[in-house]
């Protein structure tokens, strides 16, 4: 790793191997260690997420030599998805692009707190992928602004605290979710 971080686009693609087997093995590791995370937290056991993946806990260690490699590469990976998302709803109405980029954030929340919580936030690749987060999402916040159906008086690192603070807290199931966030967002939608 380098000094200065790279962009969170390129940080999966530069540790991805470059043989179609061992590709295959790293991108089923990653969705492994995504539903292990999600379902365990930080602790998810690296055996069970090799025996997920349908290879060998050797294969894991030579993709991920250290657990934080894998919680930092998960990460980037899901940052990358909410980056992508950002370019796919950018031709949308304003708000819709915006509440829709909100509910895959508020989704990555809920699932990837533990993958989050196991980074230093002043680590090389947090950095990059919250660079990386701003920089997709916070354009759709202007956006909404700028067509006058999102409130001018708050930013994108306010809304995103908000969300956050939405997900932290334990809900019933997802529909109870969306529903706090839909009331939420009402505060943030300027008046029709």
């Amino acid at each position: 790793m380098t000094a200065t971080p790279l962009p969170v686009s390129e940080i999966v693609a530069a540790r991805r191997p470059h043989r179609k087997d061992a590709a295959r093995n790293y991108d089923a590791l990653l969705g492994a260690a995504r539903e292990a995370f999600a379902e365990h937290g930080a602790e998810a056991s690296l055996e069970d997420i090799a025996r997920r993946a349908g290879v060998g806990i050797g294969t894991l260690y030579r993709n991920f030599p250290t657990r934080r490699d894998l919680f930092e590469t998960v990460y980037a990976d899901e940052v990358n998805t909410l980056c992508r998302a950002a370019e796919e709803l950018a031709d949308r109405e304003p708000w819709e692009a915006l509440t829709s980029w909100l509910g895959r954030f508020t989704g990555y929340m809920v699932t990837k707190r533990a993958v989050r919580e196991a980074l230093n936030d002043q680590s090389d690749i947090f950095m990059a992928c919250r660079d990386s987060m701003y920089g997709a999402g916070g354009p759709l916040l202007e956006r909404a602004q700028k067509a006058g159906v999102a409130r001018t008086d708050m930013d994108f690192g306010d809304l995103l605290r908000m969300v956050a603070g939405i997900t932290a807290t334990a809900f019933e199931d997802d529909a109870q979710r969306d529903r706090v966030l839909a009331i939420a967002l009402d505060g943030v939608r300027t008046a029709r």
